[in-house]
């Protein structure tokens, strides 16, 4: 690659250090301000990693949620490109809770190869590549390597990540297929990474989000050994492959395809 990961998880600590401006500010101050808080945490964060992206890898293209039409219409003639939320998370970042993230992926043919997650409240960074293992990193703890959890063979012990307060009826009806499982609540992209380290066996995702929101932690959870499936087929998801949509379809993120909840 023509960049270091070193590079992109740089880059991602300047766009935290953007946005933990803004998210360390008294909000009322925006009160009679046109723009709020997280538009410009969102804005200041993008056009820090855009510009990076660019005198880094000037012969990549970059797909952000900030991007304007041209940019997300383009994208489809792209095999190879970088996908990056500069702020995931919005209800988190309102909520001043910490479970914020920014994310920084490559994609390759539609697969994410390469991923950074950082949680900038948190300074905790997640990233993962193909072919080279997945690493988790706190303030300025060593980096410790990562992989999926060995799960339950059974319906009991398993940890799911989900909503304790606000389930939705497709949650609730997945769920019955694991009535004793803990579940693990968690906000923005770090629902993948919890599953990534082998906190969590297993998410399903069965609401909408858009390619954005997932595809950093995707390739964290891939480099680790698992898997994120589309909900329906269960095959691999994929990106760049929906025409007239950046949203994905309903998923799961897996440890294993096990028969105790894929049946």
């Amino acid at each position: 690659m023509e960049f270091t990961t070193d590079s992109i998880l740089k880059l991602a600590k300047a766009a935290g250090d953007a946005i933990m401006d803004i998210y360390e500010k008294d909000f009322a101050i925006y009160d009679k301000s046109d723009s709020s808080p997280l538009t410009e945490a969102d804005l200041a964060s993008h056009h820090l990693i855009v510009d990076g992206l660019k005198t880094l890898t000037p012969d990549i293209p970059v797909l952000s949620e900030e991007s304007g039409d041209a940019v997300k219409s383009e994208r489809l003639n792209w095999s190879r490109y970088w996908l990056i939320d500069p702020l995931d998370g919005t209800k988190e970042f309102i909520k001043k809770n910490g479970e914020f993230t920014v994310n920084i992926a490559l994609i390759e043919n539609g697969q994410p190869v390469f991923g950074v997650v950082y949680a900038p409240a948190l300074d905790t960074y997640y990233w993962g590549e193909q072919n080279k293992g997945a690493c988790k990193q706190v303030g300025q703890q060593p980096a410790q390597t990562i992989q999926v959890a060995e799960v339950p063979a059974q319906a009991s012990g398993w940890r799911v990540v989900g909503s304790r307060s606000h389930q939705s009826d497709e949650f609730k009806a997945f769920m019955q297929r694991l009535p004793d499982a803990d579940i693990v609540a968690m906000g923005s992209s770090l629902k993948l990474c919890l599953v990534a380290e082998g906190k969590a066996d297993l998410y399903p995702r069965l609401g909408l989000t858009s390619e954005w929101d997932t595809a950093a932690a995707h390739a964290v959870v891939l480099a680790a050994g698992g898997q994120v499936l589309e909900a329906d087929s269960l095959k691999p998801l994929i990106y760049n492959s929906r025409p007239n949509t950046l949203l994905n379809p309903f998923f799961i993120v897996c440890a294993s395809t096990s028969p105790v909840w894929c049946q």
